[in-house]
């Protein structure tokens, strides 16, 4: 086991998009392990560490609200700005009039949780880094509320705050609840193939408010 630390994280919005649908956003239950492994990359990032998420828990009431939001429909190609660069007449312009389409979005509104989260070295660390002064700089950070980007829940018009969670008991708000399924849940990407990247998939299960995420199945 890692370094660990604990961070508050709350919004007004989020949405942490299921991928089996597609057009229609409609949001996880709770924050997925990528995307709180995402907000603490936010904080403090570095070569020659890991995150590894360990708890989540869900300290509001889960509630879902409903937009309409106007998005574009399409996107500049990066061969259309290489071609372009190299001299070929190509637009590099999105018709607004002509790509902007409505859709509507199920969100989670006004949520809070608490990442129980540990980090790992990794063999990018240099001959000076330590546990001991990578801790040291996240604490520094956390208290301070740095961040290299502002970190977001979910999508990125859905800020994030975020603090130091220094609670030693934490109430969650399904203190009376046992056990709650919720269903199968993205867990992350794995990278290690850039040509053919894999989403990993594991069964929610939140017990008194809590997702232990320790020892979870991983399926692909």
């Amino acid at each position: 086991m890692g370094v660990g630390v604990k961070v508050r994280v709350w919004g007004d919005y989020a949405l942490f998009s299921r991928p089996e649908l597609k057009v229609e956003r409609c949001s996880y239950d709770v924050i997925t392990p990528s995307a709180a492994r995402g907000i603490l990359e936010a904080v403090f990032w570095h070569p020659g560490l890991k995150w590894v998420m360990d708890k989540i828990y869900v300290k509001k009431p889960i509630r879902f609200t409903s937009v309409r939001r106007n998005e574009v429909k399409s996107k500049v190609l990066a061969s259309s700005v290489l071609q372009a660069y190299n001299g070929a007449r190509k637009p590099l312009y999105i018709s607004s009039k002509a790509d902007i389409v409505q859709r509507a979005s199920l969100l989670l509104q006004d949520v809070e949780y608490v990442i129980e989260a540990h980090f790992e070295m990794t063999e990018k660390a240099n001959a000076s880094d330590n546990p001991g002064k990578f801790k040291d700089i996240i604490m520094r950070r956390l208290r301070r509320g740095e961040c290299f980007h502002r970190p977001y829940l979910g999508c990125r018009e859905f800020p994030a705050h975020f603090a130091l969670c220094e609670e030693e008991k934490i109430r969650t708000a399904y203190e009376e609840e046992l056990e709650k399924d919720l269903g199968f849940m993205l867990y992350d990407i794995d990278y290690s193939d850039p040509e053919n990247l894999q989403p990993m998939f594991f069964r929610a299960v939140m017990k008194r408010g809590v997702l232990d995420l320790r020892n979870c199945e991983v399926m692909r």
